[in-house]
C-alpha cells in the first residue's frame, strides 16, 4: 500500500511530486527494457515464420524423397457405371478384360403369414446359422409372438450375420397378413442361412409352432421357410479366367487391383488398364514449387531492406536468415550426380528465372516423365536425389538443437531475463518511493512545525509595546 501525504504544511502535493520523481528514475531503464522485449518478441515471431514456411517446403521435399511417391497407380474402366476399378502401388501396370457374369448377393427367407406381429408362434429354442455366426435363442411366454422372436433373434449374443424383420403383406383375401423375413448380412452362398428348432410341442420339423421357422435345406432338408432370395455369389472372368469370390468388392483377383461390381455391368464387359500415375506425381511437383516461393517470399520479406525509409524487415542481416537462403539455393543448383540421365531440376522441367521465382514447364516434365520415369524418380528420391538432399537440409534448421531452436531458445531467455529486470526495477521503484514519501512527509511536518512557531512568535511580539 502506497504513503500518502497531504503537504498541509509545505503547501505541496507531495504524493504527485514523489509519483514524477519515481518515474523520472525508473523512465530510462523501463524504456529500455521495453525496447529490448519488442525487439526479442519481434525477432521471435520472425524465427516463426521461418520455421513454418521451412516446414511446408520440408514436406513437400520430403513427398518427392520417398519413392513411393512415384509409384502411385492409377486405374481406369472403359466404363464406371459398370465396373468401378482402383489400384495400388503394388499392382502391375497392364490391361485386363472383366466380364461380370453375376454379382453376390444375400440370402432372405420370409415365413407363412401370421394374422399380426403379435400372434403366437410357438415355443422353444431355434439356432440359427449363418457364415460364421452360430447362435441360439430361447422362445417362451415372454417373446412367443412373431414380434417378440424378430427382437430375440436381433438382440441375441453372438449375432452378427442374420437380420429381423416383420413385413405386412396382402393375404390374397383382401386383407393382410404378416410375415417374418430372415436376411444374411453378408452375400456370398458360404454365408447361407440354417435355422433348425427344439420345439416344446414334441414335433420339431412339421409345420406347426416353432418348427414353422424351421430352414435347414441340407440337413433334415425341412424348408418351411421361403427362399425369397438365393445365396449368391460373385463371378466374374478376367480375360476368360472364372473368379468366383462370396463379395461384389474383389481385391484378389489381380495383385495390387479392387473391382467393385455394380448391377448395371452384369453381363457386360469392360476393359480396365493401370498405369502409372503421372498426375499424381506433377500435383506433388506442383506443392513443392508453390512451398519452394512461399518460402522464397518470406525468405526476402524477413531480410528486406528499404534504403529510402531505411526500414528493413525483423530479420534484415540475419546471419541465421542469409545462411538459410544461400544453402536452399546452392542446393537446387547443385547437380544430382548419382542420375545419369536427369542431372538438374532444368532437366526435369522445373525452372527458376532471375527474381528466384520456381515454375514448371509442362512440356519439359511431360517429356521427361514420358521418356524416362524411373530416372525421374531417381532424381528426386535417389540417395543424393533432390527431394532427399532438401530435405536433409531443413532438417538442420529445424531439428531439436538446431540453429533455429537454440537461437530460439536464446531469445526465450533473453525474455525471461527482461522480465526477471523488470521485477526487480518495480521492487527499487517501490522501495525509492516509500524512502521518499518518509522523506518528503518528515519535511512536511518540519515545515508545519516551523510555520506554527513562526506564527505563534508573531502573535507574542505583537502583544509587546511598540509592536503592531
Amino acid at each position: 500500500m502506497a504513503i500518502t501525504a497531504s503537504g498541509l504544511g509545505s503547501g505541496l502535493d507531495i504524493n504527485a511530486l514523489v509519483s514524477s520523481l519515481v518515474q523520472a528514475e525508473g523512465a530510462p531503464k523501463s524504456n529500455q527494457l521495453d525496447r529490448q522485449k519488442s525487439a526479442a518478441d519481434t525477432k521471435l515471431s520472425a524465427y516463426g515464420t521461418l520455421k513454418s514456411a521451412l516446414s511446408t517446403f520440408q514436406t513437400a521435399a520430403k513427398a518427392l524423397k520417398d519413392a513411393s511417391a512415384f509409384q502411385t497407380k492409377a486405374a481406369t474402366s472403359s466404363n464406371d457405371t459398370q465396373l468401378g476399378v482402383s489400384a495400388s502401388s503394388s499392382a502391375a501396370a497392364g490391361s485386363y478384360s472383366i466380364e461380370v457374369v453375376q454379382m453376390a448377393q444375400a440370402q432372405k427367407l420370409n415365413s407363412v403369414g401370421f394374422a399380426g406381429a403379435t400372434e403366437v408362434v410357438g415355443t422353444g429354442t431355434l439356432n440359427i446359422t449363418a457364415g460364421s455366426t452360430n447362435f441360439s435363442i430361447t422362445v417362451d411366454s415372454s417373446n412367443n409372438t412373431l414380434a417378440g422372436i424378430r427382437d430375440a433373434i436381433n438382440n441375441a449374443t453372438g449375432n452378427s450375420g442374420v437380420s429381423a424383420t416383420i413385413v405386412n403383406v396382402d393375404d390374397g383375401l383382401g386383407g393382410t397378413e404378416s410375415r417374418l423375413v430372415l436376411s444374411s448380412t453378408q452375400p456370398g452362398s458360404s454365408n447361407a442361412i440354417t435355422v433348425t428348432a427344439t420345439d416344446d410341442d414334441g414335433n420339431s420339423t412339421d409345420t406347426s409352432g416353432l418348427s414353422r421357422l424351421v430352414y435347414d435345406p441340407n440337413g433334415s432338408g425341412v424348408t418351411n421357410l421361403t427362399q425369397q432370395t438365393a445365396a449368391q455369389d460373385a463371378l466374374i472372368r478376367v480375360d476368360g479366367m472364372n473368379v468366383t469370390r462370396s463379395s461384389n468388392v474383389i481385391s484378389d483377383a489381380i495383385d495390387g487391383v479392387t473391382l467393385t461390381l455394380k448391377p448395371d455391368g452384369v453381363g457386360k464387359t469392360n476393359e480396365i488398364t493401370v498405369s502409372t500415375d503421372q498426375e499424381a506425381v506433377k500435383k506433388a511437383l506442383t506443392t513443392f514449387v508453390d512451398a519452394y516461393n512461399k518460402l522464397d517470399t518470406t525468405l526476402k520479406s524477413l531480410g528486406k531492406y528499404d534504403a529510402s525509409t531505411k526500414s528493413g524487415g525483423p530479420l534484415v542481416g540475419d546471419s541465421i536468415l542469409r545462411n538459410v537462403q544461400n544453402q536452399i539455393r546452392a542446393d537446387l543448383r547443385t547437380t544430382v550426380g548419382s542420375n545419369t540421365d536427369f542431372d538438374t531440376l532444368y532437366e526435369v522441367g522445373i525452372e527458376i528465372d532471375r527474381n528466384g521465382v520456381m515454375s514448371v514447364n509442362s512440356t519439359r516434365l511431360n517429356a521427361a516423365l514420358e521418356d524416362n520415369y524411373s530416372a525421374v524418380s531417381s532424381f528426386f528420391s535417389g540417395t543424393d536425389g533432390m527431394g532427399t538432399r532438401l530435405s536433409n537440409r531443413i532438417d538442420e534448421y529445424l531439428q531439436t538443437g538446431g540453429v533455429l531452436s537454440k537461437q530460439t531458445d536464446r531469445l526465450n531467455d533473453t525474455l525471461r531475463s527482461i522480465k526477471d529486470q523488470r521485477v526487480a526495477l518495480d521492487d527499487r521503484l517501490a522501495s525509492l518511493e516509500k524512502r521518499l514519501l518518509k522523506q518528503f512527509t518528515a519535511m512536511d511536518v518540519a515545515v508545519a512545525q516551523f510555520n506554527n512557531t513562526g506564527a505563534y512568535l508573531t502573535q507574542q511580539l505583537a502583544k509587546l509595546p511598540g509592536f503592531g
